[in-house]
Formats: structure tokens, sequence, C-alpha cells
């Protein structure tokens, strides 16, 4: 049962199909694995790996919150050496997921409930980034992070949309992503103290990436081969702007997804 779902969460090292099948994958099909499916391998573990055999649960707990601690910072670190934006996120997401097996081999109420926010909000940021992702792919036939530079000026409302996502993955406090990873890390730092203080390593990578992505898309000069790239569509905000507010509204009223 624990192969099973770890395949699906990705558990570290069974992670390796992940980043392919989204950088193969096209811009809703991202979204969906990243938003829904790599949930159902949480989902296994809360509602059926869990209950069927607590005992077993039990004496992993030190095995699974260190896998989430490897994941957490090793997903981060390879995050950050990406230069394909795609797969960049792709990457952020065994590091995001890392948070939610730290909360589960907590058995604390603090760590559950933060491993369950952190499925929603995960969810929600990461198909909000892949969205994002999408949308410059389909204007400048490429995701190298190299090829741009200057957008924040030339396409605004895109840069405000992709600063929103960005923060939220990186944990800013109003935004969904801190209050799910901050509740996780105080329900798992009784129980695993060293490995909770480890995880937080992460956190620190994570800014990091997350802030050199807005650097290089956004800001410096503008490369002259995009000074007619077009703004987002109301199309593509209305399939943003939803997201965008889930992200907000979890993370200044977190009680309406955790009561």
């Amino acid at each position: 049962f624990f192969l099973g779902f770890a395949i699906k969460v990705p558990v570290f090292p069974f992670h390796t199909w992940l980043p392919d099948a989204h950088v193969d994958a096209p811009t809703p099909i991202s979204v969906l694995l990243a938003g829904v499916l790599l949930k159902m391998g949480g989902y296994g573990f809360f509602r059926i790996s869990y209950p069927l055999f607590p005992d077993g649960a039990q004496w992993f707990s030190v095995g699974m919150a260190l896998l989430g601690m490897i994941n957490i910072v090793y997903g981060a670190f390879v995050a950050m050496a990406q230069t394909d934006f795609k797969r960049l996120v792709a990457y952020s997401s065994v590091s995001h997921m890392g948070f939610v097996l730290l909360g589960l081999s907590s058995f604390t109420s603090e760590g559950m409930n933060g491993a369950l926010l952190q499925m929603f909000s995960h969810g929600a940021i990461t198909g909000g980034l892949f969205l994002l992702v999408g949308v410059l792919y389909d204007r400048a036939h490429t995701r190298d992070l190299g090829a741009f530079g200057g957008l924040g000026a030339r396409v605004p409302v895109y840069a405000g949309l992709l600063t929103v996502f960005s923060l939220a993955s990186l944990g800013l406090p109003g935004l969904s992503g801190f209050v799910a990873e901050f509740l996780t890390l105080v329900g798992t730092f009784g129980p695993h103290r060293l490995l909770t203080g480890l995880s937080v390593l992460g956190i620190v990578v994570t800014a990091a990436y997350m802030l050199t992505v807005l650097q290089r898309v956004l800001l410096g000069p503008l490369n002259q081969k995009w000074a007619g790239l077009p703004d987002v569509t109301a199309r593509e905000i209305a399939t943003l702007a939803p997201l965008a507010l889930v992200v907000l509204a979890v993370g200044v009223a977190p009680m309406l997804v955790l009561s």
C-alpha cells in the first residue's frame, strides 16, 4: 500500500516520473496532475493506509518524517537548478508534497490538518503556476527562464498574477501556502524536532528559487524579442482569478477549509 501511494504522491526516490510527465503534458493536463492526481496519493495515506494499518503507520512514523524532509529539501534544491520553467514548477511540487508526508508522520491534530490543508493549498497554487507557464509558452514557444527578462513592464497583469502565485508558493503570510506549511511544522516539531528543523531549510531554498523566477522573467531590461508580447486575455484571467481568490481566502481565513 505504501509503495502504491508513495509513487503517486510522489515520494523520493519514486518521484522521477513526475517532472517528465509535467514537461511532456499540455497545460490542462499539468494543472489536473498537480491539482487533483497527486492528491490521490496523500488521500490514500489518510483514508486507506493509516486506518487499515494503524500500528504500521506508528512504526514507520520516523521513516515517514525522514522521507518528508528529503522531499522538501531535495525537491527545493533540484528546483533551484532548473532552467526550464515548467520543470522547475514540477520539482517544486515534489518539495511541497513533502509537507504532506511530514504532517502525516506527526500523529498530532495540527500536523495532520496542516498536511490536509497543504494538499488543498498546493493544488490551487501549483495549478495556477502551471497555467501561468502555459500562458507564457503559448506566446513565446519557449520555457527557458534565461530567454525572458523585463516582462513586468510589458505584461503587467501577467506579472501581477505570477507574483501572487510565486509568493504563495514560497509561503508568504496571508496566503494559503504559509498557513498549511506553518501548521504542519508546528504539529511535527514535538515528535520529530531534528527532521522538522531541517525541513525549514526547504522553505528558505523555495524562497530563493521562486524569487529568482520573478527576477529572471519579470525584472531587468526587456528582451526586445518579446517587445510585442500580448498580456493575458479575459479568458485566461477567468481561469486564474478564482485560484488566486482561493489562495488569498484560505490564507486570511484558513478555518474555511480547516473546520
